[in-house]
């Protein structure tokens, strides 16, 4: 009896949000228990020595461990996930990882890297100043691009078949603008074989993610052992919502994702503007006001009135007339995203969703601060995100913190020339990595020094 091949799903980055995300749903897939749909499996690695204490624990445990989801009421449940059947040792260069993705059994490589992962600048092109990026173009494979290219390389050396790599972070037309950097990449290599051979082998869909997936706290291991027969070393905790929407264009085969509430679209732009600048853009907001408020979770700033306001302004009155007319409905998905900000049982972190603004400023914000010039209109409620995270840095550049930021595209010395120079504001204002084509607009500067002025006078009264 020949026995029905198995296929491999790679998936680089073992963080918290792909062990509640894209494993969830592939093991509500696998407990269908339809017809091909239990030959899908995950296999985990990550480029960076990073999570090597969590991947070998989850070696021990056989992939398996304990999501943990809270509702805004406060229903808790547990869910033993049991998609990832394969964990893949990190090594300097990465030849377990490579040896993964290349082999033929493998259909689909999804990532998660962080927006700061993509080194992408104000004009969408690499960052090629960054020292990662750097290291990679001369043979290294310390970012996405480095690792994707020995393991494509490696598939058409192989002739391993066609392949879907499919990005699931939080950044605008995330499939294409990870091919459009790939691309770069592989022409700053010269590696033109590989570009030639890239169109017929590889799609790559844009897709949009959706799930709040704090840090695991310190107690979940023992909410877990109350709730079920298993001593888990790695569990992970979520909200109770979730979504996922993929464009229908894979390479290779794919699982029957449908069947578990994955939506598959031919245009995923809508649903992701709505999400990256409703959800994405207010989250950072009301992380970094909470931080200047002195206060350490997102639930207990949304519940801040002054900060609720902020973002429900913010949404109401620049991002609804930016996107509108839109499949979603845009102001019932603002109300459940505040209040799914508000959740008291979650305890997300300011400064987990405070990271990386200088990717998050121009891919979340700057494009509805841009549309409403565009639209005729002054984008005063937007305004207040670039103002928030100018008063943000300028704490991280006088030290005055309440912990250590972090930022995957960060360059220290010009963040700090900001501040040294003779007027912040216009230095902050003109730097076109965060604004584009607003850089140095003076509009756009006086409205900025205008909602600095106001928000300094009103984070007086919160604190």
């Amino acid at each position: 009896m020949t026995t029905a091949p198995s296929f491999q799903w790679l998936h680089i980055g073992a963080g918290s949000f792909h062990r509640a995300h894209q494993a969830w749903y592939l093991h509500r897939l696998l407990q269908t228990r339809g017809e091909h749909d239990d030959r899908w499996y995950i296999a985990l690695g990550n480029i960076r020595d990073d999570a090597t204490d969590l991947l070998n624990t989850l070696e021990k445990q056989h992939g398996q461990y304990v999501l943990e989801t809270v509702t805004p009421s406060g229903k808790r449940d547990y869910e033993l996930i049991t998609s990832i059947k394969k964990i893949v040792p990190w090594d300097a260069t990465l030849s377990a990882l490579i040896a993964t993705g290349s082999a033929a059994e493998t259909q689909v490589i999804s990532f998660t890297v962080t927006e700061g992962g993509y080194y992408l600048d104000a004009h969408l092109q690499l960052d090629q100043h960054n020292a990662d990026l750097k290291h990679d173009l001369d043979g290294g494979v310390c970012t996405i691009y480095g690792a994707m290219t020995h393991i494509l390389q490696q598939r058409m050396k192989n002739h391993a078949g066609p392949v879907t790599l499919l990005c699931c972070d939080n950044v605008r037309h995330n499939g294409q603008r990870f091919y459009t950097g790939l691309t770069e990449f592989l022409t700053l290599r010269g590696l033109t074989d590989l570009l030639a051979w890239l169109p017929g082998a590889v799609t790559t869909p844009n897709t949009m993610v959706d799930r709040i997936t704090p840090r695991p706290s310190a107690d979940i291991a023992s909410r877990v052992r109350q709730q079920l027969p298993i001593e888990d070393a790695v569990p992970v905790m979520a909200e109770s919502f979730i979504q996922w929407v993929i464009e229908d264009r894979f390479a290779a085969k794919r699982p029957a994702l449908e069947k578990v509430g994955v939506e598959w679209v031919d245009d995923v732009n809508p649903y992701e503007e709505a999400k990256t600048r409703i959800l994405n853009a207010s989250h950072s907001a009301i992380a970094w006001a909470g931080t200047l408020a002195g206060l350490s979770f997102i639930d207990e700033s949304t519940r801040v009135r002054d900060i609720y306001r902020m973002a429900w302004d913010y949404v109401t009155a620049d991002v609804i007339p930016c996107l509108s007319p839109s499949p979603v409905q845009l102001e019932n998905y603002r109300d459940v995203v505040l209040d799914r900000f508000s959740n008291p049982y979650i305890k997300d972190t300011n400064q987990r969703v405070a990271a990386d603004g200088l990717s998050k400023i121009p891919g979340f914000i700057t494009p509805t601060l841009i549309t409403r010039y565009e639209q005729g209109g002054e984008p005063r409620a937007c305004s207040v995100l670039p103002a928030l995270y100018f008063m943000f840095m300028r704490r991280w550049h006088e030290g005055t913190l309440p912990y250590t930021y972090q930022d995957g595209i960060l360059c220290a010395e010009e963040v700090h020339c900001w501040y040294t120079s003779t007027d912040p504001i216009v230095a902050y204002a003109s730097y076109q990595p965060l604004f584009a084509s607003l850089a140095g607009n003076a509009a756009f500067v006086q409205l900025l020094r205008e909602t600095v002025t106001h928000l300094e006078h009103q984070f007086q009264r919160l604190t």
